[in-house]
Formats: structure tokens, sequence, C-alpha cells
């Protein structure tokens, strides 16, 4: 396992601070698909005994950012592009209710939001764009003032995280993605909640269509990094 990882500080939840540094690892593409994962290695990276390991692998196996490695133990779960398509459906639909919902409010988003955005995509922090993005997303999501939404939706975060970090770098999504969410704020600042739902489902439309074609085009292979 590559020293990449830091050691934890002695906590009384050990599971959770294991299953976050190895989800946003994983998220982050800092462990590629692919990456065998080594219980062992990992509780001696973590400086942690093998049982808070087991756990956080086994949560991060339901999640489904990891997968049986051939013969046994685990790895990095693949890239799949029509999964990810999958995801992409359901965040559309929900994303899609947030607008709408945050839109019948009449609520006004931060304008930060969108300069932190154009910032970051000027930029080369792939990191940085991603943050940028999902802080907008999480503005509309507290904006709908319905807190399932943003519930169900981290649910696929993760997932859609891993294939941004993937792709952004060598993307032209970045260019055109902060107009659209703009225009997305408008709608919703001007109360137009049909507007707001159809800007919303065809930003994420663009943003499936655009990322699937990119992980179709450049394929991952184990231990690849970008």
């Amino acid at each position: 396992m590559p020293p990449r990882l830091l050691k934890l500080e002695t906590a009384p939840d050990l599971v959770d601070q294991v299953y976050r540094s190895l989800h946003d690892a994983i998220s982050a593409g800092l462990l590629a698909p692919g990456e065998r994962i080594v219980q062992e290695e990992l509780a001696q990276r973590f400086a942690v005994s093998r049982q808070p390991v087991l756990q956080a692998l086994r949560l991060l196996k339901q999640d489904g950012l990891l997968e049986d490695a051939p013969g046994r133990g685990l790895q990095v779960a693949a890239l799949d592009a029509a999964s990810l398509e999958q995801v992409y459906q359901v965040r559309g639909a929900l994303d899609a209710l947030a607008a709408r919902l945050a839109a019948e409010r009449g609520a006004a988003l931060d304008t930060k939001l969108i300069e932190r955005g154009r910032k970051a995509a000027a930029g080369r922090s792939v990191a940085a764009m991603i943050d940028a993005d999902h802080a907008f997303h999480r503005a509309i999501y507290a904006a709908a003032g319905n807190p399932l939404i943003e519930r169900s939706a981290q649910l696929h975060w993760s997932h859609a995280r891993r294939a941004m970090g993937a792709t952004l770098q060598r993307s032209t999504l970045r260019e055109t993605v902060w107009d659209e969410h703009e225009a997305i704020a408008a709608a919703i600042a001007a109360g137009d909640a049909e507007r707001a739902e159809q800007l919303m489902r065809a930003h994420c439309r663009h943003a499936a269509d655009h990322l699937v074609r990119r992980l179709a085009d450049v394929p991952l292979a184990s231990g690849e990094r970008r």
C-alpha cells in the first residue's frame, strides 16, 4: 500500500475514521480502480487494530466502492460507465426536484458559489473544481427545504466524484458548467420553478453524457492514475 494515508489519532470511533479516510482516497482517485486493498497493511498504516479496518472495508463494499478481488481479498471497484449513467439518472431526478422546490421558495443562492466555481474552473486543481460543484448543488438542496433530498443525493455522490476526478483534468465540461449553474441560480432566484427544473435536468443529462463518453474513451486500467 503506497504511503499516502496518514496515521489516525486514537478516538472512540476508529471505524468511522478508517472508513472516511479510505472513502475520500477512493473518491479522489488516490486509490485507483483495481488497486488491491490489504487489511493488514492498512492497519499498520493507520496504526490501529485489524478490527476497525475490517468493519470499514465491509461498509465500503456495501457502498460499491470496493469489490471482491480475483482469488481473495478486496480491490477498488472499477469505474463503470453504465453504472455511472444510472447514478446520474437518480441524481438528475433529485436535483431537478431540489431546483423546483428552491425556486418555489424564491431562494437566492450565494453569488460567491458561482465566483468560486469559475475560479476553480480556470485553475488546474481538479479537487477544487469538484468541491465547488458539490458546494453549488448542496446549496440548492438546502434551499429546497427538504433534507431528504440531500441525504438521498449523498448516497451517490462518491461515485459521481470518482468519475469527475478521472475525467475533469482532460475535460472541456468545466468550460461551460458554470454558465449552466449561473442560469439555474437565476431561474431559482426569479421563482421560475418550471425553468429551474428544466435547466437542472438538462444540466445533469449533459454532465452524465459527457462523463460517460470520457470514461468510455479513456478506460482506467488497474493501477493507472491521473
